[in-house]
């Protein structure tokens, strides 16, 4: 039995998806069992409720650790550490864990809540899966603007983003795909592309924004996009998914 953590949400009900249509036997544990997915039984399992992520995971042949949604990093570091603790508890199979780009480096900042987790999960001695995942697609797709341009402050620098789908998607074969993924850390990234390209794509202009246009995480995000900072490239997440990953150009069919 499978069982895939905050499943109530975006990725959680994709991974379900892939899971049931590849025949496998999947449980989701959620916060509230009213929001539960329908089509598979579902268990009430709360990051902050260790006991009912015991019996969230009771049986369970793989767990898959989605990553808590919390923004405060301590907090986050908490409910992670709770269900780590709970897998090793329960004795599951294999923990799976979505990660992020850099947690195996990067031990401060916005990775610090995911390297706690990783090397908790490491020194838990539980087999494990690691998949650190890109900045998602879905929340960077350029629209046209009434003016016929596309406008961002990136640069014209490459974004590694991937799509959610195709993370799920990889999230589902690395569960059902025995023990050849156990002990490995995946970096997954998506095809790089920049918003100018996907501009002439489309048909439109691109405008670049001043430095100081745009405010608070997406400032924050296109700063670092400016640097460079999301142009590191692996084929980890072609490799996992057995084809290429969907591309921006492609998604939006241009």
């Amino acid at each position: 039995m499978i069982v895939i953590t905050a499943a109530s949400g975006a990725l959680g009900r994709l991974v379900l998806d892939r899971l049931r249509a590849a025949g496998a036997e999947v449980t989701a544990a959620v916060r509230d069992p009213a929001r539960a997915p329908g089509g598979v039984p579902a268990r009430h399992g709360d990051y902050d409720d260790p006991r009912s992520l015991r019996a969230a995971f009771e049986g369970a042949d793989r767990v898959l650790l989605i990553s808590s949604p919390e923004l405060d990093t301590g907090r986050r570091i908490e409910q992670h550490l709770a269900a780590v603790t709970a897998a090793k508890e329960t004795g599951v199979g294999a923990i799976v864990f979505t990660s992020f780009l850099g947690a195996d480096t990067a031990a401060t900042g916005l990775t610090e809540a995911y390297h706690v987790t990783e090397r908790a999960i490491i020194d838990s001695g539980l087999p494990y899966t690691l998949l650190r995942h890109p900045y998602y697609s879905d929340a960077f797709v350029p629209r046209v603007t009434p003016d016929g341009e596309v406008v961002s402050g990136t640069g014209g620098r490459g974004l590694n983003t991937a799509f959610r789908a195709d993370l799920a998607a990889a999230a589902a074969n690395v569960l059902t795909g025995g023990d050849g993924h156990l002990g490995r850390a995946y970096d997954f990234t998506g095809p790089l592309w920049t918003y100018p390209e996907v501009a002439a794509a489309l048909g439109a202009t691109y405008r670049e924004l001043p430095a100081d246009a745009e405010q608070g995480p997406m400032g924050w995000i296109s700063a670092r996009i400016r640097a460079g900072a999301l142009e590191r490239q692996t084929s980890d997440l072609e490799r996992v998914l057995g084809r290429p990953a969907e591309t921006m150009i492609d998604h939006l069919g241009a």
